[in-house]
């Protein structure tokens, strides 16, 4: 063979190499695509138990919902929302990012009317305001996600109105207080950080100096953003819930999330942890949420969730 035979003999080997490696590499996102199509309908229900509440209480339930991202047609996840009135909860949580597509206020709210006839209380998030848009899932890894110019507007206000006919209280930049067996629930609010809406206001006119009374402060925001923790905690919030990380979303397996669309270490992209300022500590639970973009619609080692959280007395 002459030296430009063995020459061509082995560019030929070489390209069927990259070929060899191009098609598994295909074959491979080809499963993990259809592998992630699937997952983000394997619904689930995480149960966290949390002492927390004055001793002689409890328990108190806290269905803990979150990105929902819901489309029209998303007929399993419309039963398995309805379904979640079965375990009757004593309070129903909902962290915004309700919805993907324009034309979704009215199946969402038939889903949920089940859940409206318990009390509840809400915040939106930046998915409540705007439609989703197709972006390059790489972008994710520069930082968190920008709004873009002249974004799709979604129709809040009308879902807004249903929540709040319902009997749902809006904490957006809002406080109030509820008594529910027997325990003063002060909640406060904010508008989603993720735009930078939030305005802090405060706790609820009336509670101070009747730290007495059976109470409990619970914080509720959108996205987890570090200064918004950092706040709550400081001001004596005994609970803090959001959601918006979806978990990270595309996970990998015995590592777990790899972003959390915001300043939160990814470690704490999902589940139940103690946020630590200044000599103080809260409680923090991130769902890792319900729905995706309809332009994402896969997960991956990251299964949609509801979270149960059951509140105990404290020791």
């Amino acid at each position: 063979m002459t030296l430009g035979n063995d020459l061509a003999s082995r560019v030929r080997s070489i390209g069927r190499g990259f070929a060899v490696t191009a098609a598994i590499g295909t074959a491979a996102a080809t499963a993990a695509t259809g592998y992630g199509l699937w997952e983000k309908n394997q619904f689930e229900l995480r149960e966290e138990t949390l002492p927390v509440l004055p001793p002689g209480f409890g328990p108190f339930r806290i269905l803990h919902l979150s990105d929902i991202h819901f489309v029209p047609g998303q007929d399993r996840k419309a039963r398995w929302l309805s379904s979640l009135a079965e375990l009757r909860p004593d309070l129903v949580v909902n962290t915004g990012d309700n919805l993907s597509h324009a034309n979704a206020v009215a199946p969402l709210v038939a889903a949920l009317r089940p859940l409206m006839e318990f009390p509840g209380v809400f915040v939106p998030g930046s998915n409540d305001y705007f439609g989703p848009r197709f972006k390059n899932p790489a972008s994710y890894f520069q930082g968190p996600s920008v709004q873009r110019k002249d974004p799709e507007k979604l129709d809040w206000a009308r879902l807004r109105s249903e929540f709040g006919m319902s009997g749902w209280v809006d904490l957006t930049n809002r406080c109030q207080s509820l008594v529910l067996k027997g325990i003063r629930f002060d909640f406060s609010g904010v508008d989603d950080p993720h735009l930078r809406l939030e305005r802090y206001a405060g706790w609820p006119r009336g509670t101070k100096g009747r730290d007495a009374d059976p109470h409990l402060r619970v914080a509720v925001a959108h996205a987890p953003y570090q200064r918004v923790l950092d706040h709550f905690t400081e001001d004596g919030a005994d609970l803090l819930l959001a959601g918006h990380t979806h978990g990270g979303q595309i996970c990998i397996p015995g590592f777990g999330a790899l972003v959390t669309n915001c300043d939160l270490p990814t470690w704490r992209a999902r589940g139940l942890h103690a946020w630590e300022v200044n000599g103080r500590t809260t409680p923090v639970n991130v769902s890792g949420g319900i729905g995706t973009s309809r332009f994402a619609p896969v997960r991956i080692a990251c299964r949609p969730e509801a979270v149960l959280l059951t509140l105990t007395a404290r020791a």
